[in-house]
């Protein structure tokens, strides 16, 4: 019993994939009228057809149109090679032999599936009417008719029909992509606008936090100042804990704006922002703003001066700016060094301090210095985006200590990479100016090539059949004198000999025609030439019955066309 269930779910299983491949959904209800209707409309077409051909085939033939009209969706190849074999045999299914074509061509995706699938057609087109008219009319006649007719009634719908599903195909890409570059553009400009808050961010820890520690250290010097009255120490420790409250506001919005900014890492490119005093040049500016709150800062610069690059340029001076406002901050009173070294490849920058003396009074109740955490980030940020590295630490003497090496030209990706990132990558892949259909080749060029084999084949066709209508015309007709000149009694191989071969595609409607033909003979039929007196639809016949060998008797009448 088992066996017999797993036997039973398989095969409703491949059932269900049949029906499923047969009939490819969704069918909603007006789906089904629709193509009810149309099968209908189908196989009353095909019917009609045979019925005024004169076939007894009328029903077999309107519903197997029927069949097929609602086949052709899920089996286009086997849809098209029935239809081709039955309308080879009987032209009822003519306009299924379109559907038919229409639906292989939309839906067959491989080249030469679909080629494959046309040839076979054509072949069985051909074959069943050979079989049914080749003992009636010439087969060379059949073959050429059939190509002409299989070319313009199967061919070209297919042609058309694939050129409209690669264009809707294309289109649907080209949208699709279309959505798609919208939606990185969209996030690329997110991403430009992060950055930018972190560019900010940077430069408001860097300048503006410079600027205040200096006040802080100022203010600083002046409590400790012995000239001073007690009121003006009040005063300037107000000043100095308002310089450190600004300082701790300024971290927490630098934390916010890094934070928002972290979701996309800052990409070089672009020239950057011109450092706020010059450069390397400011960084003589930083050792006097330094010097003149009462810090002892000794600076020196050493090997002959390289030209460096913007981006580089701004990245040294945010290092020692960053380097002084540390030591100011955590170090107060402490000496600096700045050094500038000009190594044969890189620019080394280095900052240290020593311990900070111990302070009293109150300054020493101070309270500790504020850091957000930002600045040595900042700065290793900075150095890698131009190439470079930064190293801080303590020193053996308990100071502290901060280098960083910039390499002259910058990274690779310094000076116009953020313009390639955003604007070239986004508009990748579209078509250019120089080159209209972006190098795709269009889906109307092939169909365009294709249809047009096809009107040259059809033309060919077409005078090669008018040459085949005239030279049957010529061997179905005997010329007047010439049906004068021949007698009754005359041997049949010498009668056969002067009449011209005939053609039966001419003279296949004369058999049976015209007075009885005498007992147990054979005829010939064929057109009387330069009889006048005919009318358009009569045709002048002269036909030759053989018996024994011999010419027993010559008829010429008149037939109904």
């Amino acid at each position: 019993m088992e066996a017999i269930a797993r036997a039973w779910s398989r095969a409703v299983r491949t059932a269900s994939k049949v029906v499923r491949t047969a009939l490819p959904g969704p069918w909603p209800w007006r789906r089904v009228v629709g193509e009810a209707s149309l099968a209908l409309v189908m196989g009353a077409v095909a019917a009609l057809l045979e019925l005024v051909a004169g076939s007894g085939l009328a029903v077999p033939f309107g519903f197997a149109v029927a069949v097929l009209w609602v086949l052709r969706r899920g089996f286009p190849a086997s849809v098209l090679l029935l239809t081709a074999a039955l309308t080879g045999w009987s032209f009822g299914p003519l306009l299924m032999l379109v559907c038919a074509g229409w639906a292989a061509g939309a839906r067959i995706r491989r080249v030469w599936w679909l080629v494959g699938s046309f040839v076979l057609s054509y072949l069985l087109f051909t074959a069943t009417g050979v079989l049914k008219d080749g003992a009636s009319a010439s087969p060379k006649l059949i073959i050429g008719l059939s190509l002409g007719t299989f070319l313009v009634f199967a061919v070209l719908p297919a042609l058309y029909s694939r050129y409209r599903a690669q264009r809707r195909a294309l289109l649907d890409a080209l949208r699709e992509r279309n959505d798609q570059l919208v939606r990185e553009r969209a996030m690329v400009v997110h991403q430009a606008r992060l950055r930018e808050r972190h560019r900010i961010a940077q430069d408001m820890h860097d300048s503006l936090g410079h600027q205040l520690a200096l006040i802080s250290v100022h203010s600083g010097a002046l409590e400790v100042d012995r000239s001073l009255t007690d009121r003006q120490r009040e005063a300037v420790g107000v000043l100095r804990q308002a310089a450190v409250a600004a300082m701790r506001e300024l971290r927490e919005v630098v934390g916010v704006l890094h934070d928002e900014s972290t979701a996309a890492p800052p990409v070089v490119g672009t020239q950057g922002p011109a450092p706020a005093r010059g450069g390397v040049d400011g960084i003589v500016g930083l050792v006097e703003s330094s010097r003149a709150a009462g810090t002892e800062v000794a600076y020196s610069a050493e090997g002959e001066r390289r030209p460096l690059a913007a981006s580089v340029d701004n990245a040294a001076y945010r290092i020692v700016q960053e380097a002084l406002t540390n030591a100011h901050k955590h170090a107060p009173g402490a000496p600096i060094a700045v050094a500038l070294r000009y190594e044969p490849d890189a620019l080394v920058v280095e900052v240290t301090n020593p311990r900070a003396p111990e302070l009293v009074g109150a300054r020493a109740g101070a309270g500790a210095a504020v850091s957000g955490g930002q600045g040595l980030t900042g700065l290793r940020e900075r150095a890698r985006l131009v190439g470079g590295m930064v190293h801080a630490g303590a020193t053996p003497e308990q100071g502290f200590r901060l280098a960083a090496v910039l390499p002259y030209e910058g990274s690779e990706q310094d000076g116009g990479a953020a313009v390639a990132g955003v604007d070239d990558w986004v508009f990748e892949g579209l078509p250019s100016a120089d080159e209209p259909d972006g190098g795709r080749r269009s889906p109307a060029m092939g169909c365009a090539v294709g249809v047009a084999g096809v009107a040259v084949t059809v033309l060919c066709l077409l005078i090669w059949g008018l040459v085949v209508l005239i030279q049957g015309a010529d061997d179905a007709t005997v010329p007047k004198p010439k049906y004068e000149q021949i007698k009754v009694g005359t041997a049949e191989s010498e009668v056969l000999h002067e009449l011209p071969p005939g053609n039966g595609f001419f003279t296949d409607g004369y058999k049976g025609t015209g007075p009885v033909a005498p007992e147990g003979s054979h005829c010939r039929w064929f057109l009387l030439d330069g009889e006048p007196g005919v009318a358009w639809d009569e045709d002048h016949v002269a036909r030759f019955c053989f018996k024994d060998g011999v010419l027993v008797d010559k008829q010429e009448y008149v037939s109904k066309g």
